[in-house]
């Protein structure tokens, strides 16, 4: 006959004594929880952002579906790509690369960048205009006059414009952006994940 060995019950001092570090460590975890959350909405809120692109007007820089992350209040430099508020749409957010600061001249020619008379350079349009028939030009001939914008780009605004020069809606349409609406600056793409960099 095989034998049973009663359990023993653990003193009420002991049971006590677990149940209060148990409830130690749901209150911690739960505190510990909530300050995250909290850092995370700050984060988010006032210092980052978190944007999704859609549609082609930065291919082949970010395609439909990409994740990014801006940097809030910021200095805007010449070549940041930037997350603004569209000025001809409301509650829509646009992604576009600076090209012309405040003060700037600018114009294109025969698929040239003039900025100040200096020819601007544009790495990041080369595999497009690679592809393109002889004759064809990536980017439309234009300039600031020719666009009723003045010889300058105005004080605290910029010239934006998608890489996708074809198939963008930016400041040739539009006009100068405002810094006021310029929500920040991306500094890292992080989704789809191999495709994961800086900028």
């Amino acid at each position: 006959m095989e034998e049973i060995t009663p359990m023993k019950r653990q003193p009420k001092a002991a049971q006590k004594k677990n149940d209060e570090s148990f409830a130690r460590w749901l209150w911690q975890t739960l505190a510990l929880t909530i300050v995250f959350i909290g850092v995370v909405f700050t984060l988010f809120t006032f210092i980052l952002s978190n944007n999704q692109v859609s549609g082609i007007s930065m291919q082949p820089t970010f395609e439909s579906g990409d994740r990014l992350i801006a940097l809030r209040h910021t200095q805007v430099h010449r070549g940041d790509i930037v997350v603004l508020k569209a000025p001809d749409r409301a509650n829509t957010l646009y992604i576009k690369r600076v090209i012309g600061m405040p003060g700037d001249t600018l114009a294109s020619k025969d698929d040239v960048m003039y900025i100040n008379g200096k020819e601007y350079a544009q790495p990041f349009l080369d595999d497009y205009k690679a592809q393109l028939p002889t004759g064809i030009l990536y980017t439309d001939d234009f300039s600031l006059q020719s666009r009723q914008l003045g010889d300058k780009v105005s004080a605290g605004s910029y010239f934006v414009m998608g890489d996708h020069r074809n198939s963008s809606r930016d400041s040739r349409v539009f006009g100068y952006v405002k810094k006021s609406a310029i929500v920040g600056v991306v500094k890292w793409r992080y989704w789809p994940i191999n495709q994961m960099r800086g900028f």
